[in-house]
């Protein structure tokens, strides 16, 4: 019979090689491309939502056009769209932020091909988050523009 009392194991038994090595490269590239398609997703619902607000606002002032039955449903509409894309871009900053975390763990930075004292800040090994950020802060600005009627 085992005995239980023993400690447990690391999760994974890491072994470096070249495969293992450019696994890692590999993931780490798969998770920028999964944060660029929502970073594009984003900007799509933001500007979507925009558009939409302007359009029926400019649509509203125009001569023989009848007026709308529901005339806050676009902008209520561009509203969601618009907070819709500012929650996908801070959902995505946020699982990037642990997936890099957890690729760049002790255990995986053999892998990596780093050492120890060489870790850079996230914002150093890929400006995508960057990115991320400035289209999150324009976003939300859009999302009071409209909330408030500035545009």
């Amino acid at each position: 019979m085992a005995d239980t009392s023993e400690q447990p194991t690391a999760r994974f038994d890491v072994h470096v090689t070249s495969d293992s090595h450019f696994g890692w490269i590999r993931t780490r590239l798969a998770v920028e491309r999964t944060l660029m398609a929502y970073l594009r997703t984003g900007v799509a619902l933001i500007g979507f939502g925009f558009t939409i607000v302007q359009f029926f606002q400019r649509l509203g002032g125009m001569e023989g056009v009848a007026p709308a039955s529901r005339p806050h449903a676009a902008h209520d509409l561009g509203l969601a769209l618009i907070g819709a894309g500012v929650l996908s871009l801070l959902i995505s900053a946020w699982q990037y932020w642990r997936l890099v975390r957890y690729l760049w763990s002790p255990q995986f930075k053999v892998l990596a091909g780093i050492k120890a004292t060489s870790m850079k800040p996230v914002f150093e090994q890929s400006p995508l988050l960057l990115v991320v950020i400035t289209v999150l802060l324009i976003g939300v600005y859009a999302f009071f523009a409209v909330l408030l009627r500035m545009v």
